[in-house]
């Protein structure tokens, strides 16, 4: 039977479980290797993973729904998808969730953002040079805990990591870029570039996640890059609704300012599907945001113009869209049983999550 698709069939409280039940796998073996680090970067660690405070104090904080966890168990159900013990992936999750904080530590940094997750940014709480620190440690901690995996596919495996960070790394420099470039004319940024950006920016740790779990659990290699092609597809998918929830989203949930991306300037999808209506409203757009956006009352404005172009809409159509391509991976995979089933419940939450 193919899993459902439907991205609103309340998954809310099913993933959060799911999240919960597999991450309680991962937090222990997570915890003990960033304990390996030098204690100050450690203890920045802790802070950037949620949980401890800024004087070292536990907080109580932790792995939660909302993403946070969402890789690593994407790799154990891979693995169980592939009919292995999801123990035999661990050291891919702790690796792929290392590499996930590492990113957001640097992300914090080039994009100057003060918040995450409700609290100060690791920059904005330690400084910028140990924050670069924090990530860099993150990043060779992660490296090195797979490369200590005893596997015949730990070769693979450590392969396909590398050139994920590299897919990284370009991603993140095209969307940097693309700050620089014009909302209108020739050197425009095109939604199918902006897709191209988000699937090496998001998509392809997703997808990394996905292959580690298929091939740490004993997957052929031709089997784990069609496992990839899921994960690509819901990273997408998970950064096109951060892009509508960074315009809509309520700060008081998501944990970042109102419309941060708005007033930096960042090239997100519904706005760029907005501007490609042309419309009246995606015209009116386009001129408004030749300006910097400060006044509340014309960010109000544009979010309401974005919507009245159907950038809204547009950006919901294609992360379903993404959403469906990935699960008909899995159904295409004769994926079955509880790890399937986990991984469909999961893929419809990254659509309809409100954080």
């Amino acid at each position: 039977m193919p899993l459902d698709v439907s991205p609103y069939a309340g998954t809310g409280d099913a993933a959060t479980a799911i999240l919960s039940r597999w991450n309680s796998l991962t937090a222990p073996a997570l915890r003990a290797a960033v304990e390996t680090l030098h204690p100050w970067p450690a203890r920045m660690a802790a802070y950037a993973f949620g949980w401890a405070d800024r004087d070292g104090r536990p907080s109580g904080r932790g792995m939660a729904a909302g993403g946070k966890g969402l890789r690593p168990a994407l790799v154990l159900l891979c693995a169980g998808a592939a009919g292995a013990p999801a123990e035999s992936a661990l050291a891919g999750a702790v690796a792929v969730e290392l590499v996930h904080a590492f990113s957001l530590v640097h992300d914090d940094i080039m994009d100057g953002d003060e918040r995450r997750r409700h609290r100060a940014s690791v920059w904005h709480a330690f400084g910028v040079g140990p924050a670069v620190l924090t990530g860099d440690a993150l990043l060779a901690l992660a490296m090195a805990t797979l490369a200590r995996v005893p596997r015949p596919g730990a070769a693979v495996a450590m392969e396909r990591l590398s050139a994920t960070l590299i897919e990284l790394v370009h991603g993140q420099a095209e969307d940097l870029a693309f700050e620089d470039r014009p909302w209108a004319g020739r050197d425009a940024v095109t939604v199918e570039e902006y897709v191209a950006m988000a699937e090496a920016k998001t998509g392809a740790l997703l997808g990394c996640a996905a292959a580690l779990g298929c091939l740490l659990g004993g997957g052929s290699p031709e089997r784990a890059d069609r496992i990839a092609v899921m994960g690509r597809q819901l990273g997408l998918a998970f950064q096109m609704t951060d892009d509508l929830l960074g315009i809509w989203g309520d700060p008081s949930v998501t944990g970042k300012l109102a419309s941060s991306d708005l007033r930096r300037g960042k090239k997100t999808l519904p706005v760029l599907a907005a501007l490609e209506a042309g419309t009246p409203a995606a015209r009116r757009l386009g001129e408004l945001l030749t300006a910097p956006l400060t006044a509340e009352g014309d960010l109000e404005l544009v979010r309401d113009l974005i919507e009245d172009a159907g950038g809204r809409q547009r950006t919901r159509e294609r992360a379903t869209a993404c959403l469906r391509r990935a699960l008909d991976v899995l159904d295409a995979e004769g994926a079955s049983g509880p790890a399937a089933e986990d991984l469909a419940v999961l893929s419809r939450f990254l659509v309809e999550r409100a954080s």
